[in-house]
């Protein structure tokens, strides 16, 4: 056999070896492990946006919660905040570093002693929304934020500087158009001056049906307000931005309203804010980081003659 013949044969079962090698190269090397982790207690210390921002521009926060420690491969303890103890879940592993806890899909981006990083998954069915998969958790040891950091907890959880800078931005914008808002991180107040009047926030409990998210507590706000012998019974329920003096300015009824009777309707609504809530009631406005600015609230006021 020439020695040609004999190259074109080496050639050939090397690409047939590397075509095999690849097809059925093990999916198990591509899976994450927390073997060389386990029994570490770690706590979430800054969740972000891929923008490294803890803020959209709707003023939603993320909020760094998760506390958790690996037993193996497969099993994690994860802080419930709802039921105040540790509860012990599940894990699977799969492909590219990705894992599953709870019904939580994330990617590890980093797996050491000191610190973990995850990218939240936005998974539907068995695809991986990468573009939309745009949070990512900071988790260090609990024995590196005391013994290395010689912080508490509380205090590497502050926002960062960046955070400030952009808060100012986005405060600039909004008050500069009295019609422009964002959510308040620290909503609006109403301080009753009269003994007529009442005020009753909504509340949203965080618990694992909306994953321990309570933000439409100040992403949403709202207020039940009652008036104590008014000049006749009514209900009304609207929107109103709040400035950042304490303003009211009515934006819409929340209910529907026939065209025939909208201007009344409006009319009405501002003659109640001008005539009960703004004589009746210490307005703070809401705040982001202690600044106050532009914000939306959603008011239901009723009116009791007797």
């Amino acid at each position: 056999m020439s020695s040609a013949i004999i190259r074109q044969y080496t050639i050939l079962l090397f690409i047939t070896l590397a075509f095999v090698s690849c097809k059925f190269e093990d999916p198990i090397k591509n899976k994450s492990s927390f073997s060389d982790v386990k029994r570490i207690r770690y706590t979430e210390v800054r969740r972000s946006f891929d923008s490294g921002l803890i803020f959209n521009k709707d003023g939603y926060q993320l909020a760094p919660i998760w506390k958790l420690m690996f037993f193996s491969d497969k099993w994690v303890s994860v802080y419930s905040p709802d039921k105040d103890k540790f509860l012990n879940f599940a894990v699977t592993l799969d492909h590219d570093s990705i894992f599953n806890i709870s019904g939580t899909w994330l990617k590890a981006n980093k797996i050491s002693k000191d610190s973990l990083r995850f990218q939240v998954l936005k998974v539907e069915g068995k695809t991986v929304y990468y573009v939309k998969s745009n949070v990512y958790m900071t988790l260090y040891a609990n024995n590196y934020i005391k013994n290395v950091l010689h912080k508490t907890a509380g205090e590497v959880k502050r926002p960062l500087r960046r955070d400030s800078q952009y808060i100012y931005k986005r405060v600039a914008e909004v008050n500069a158009k009295p019609d422009s808002f964002f959510a308040a991180r620290k909503p609006v107040q109403f301080i009753s001056k009269s003994p007529l009047a009442t005020v009753e926030k909504k509340g949203v409990e965080a618990d694992i049906m909306n994953k321990w998210d309570n933000s439409d507590e100040y992403m949403f706000p709202e207020y039940n307000i009652t008036i104590k012998k008014a000049y006749e019974d009514f209900s009304y329920s609207f929107w109103a931005t709040v400035d950042a003096q304490g303003g009211i300015h009515y934006q819409k009824s929340m209910t529907y309203v026939f065209p025939e009777f909208v201007k009344s309707t409006d009319h009405t609504i501002r003659a109640l804010i001008d005539g009960y809530l703004k004589a009746y009631f210490q307005v703070i406005p809401g705040t982001t980081l202690g600044i106050p600015h532009n914000s939306a609230i959603v008011i239901n006021i009723r009116g009791k003659k007797k």
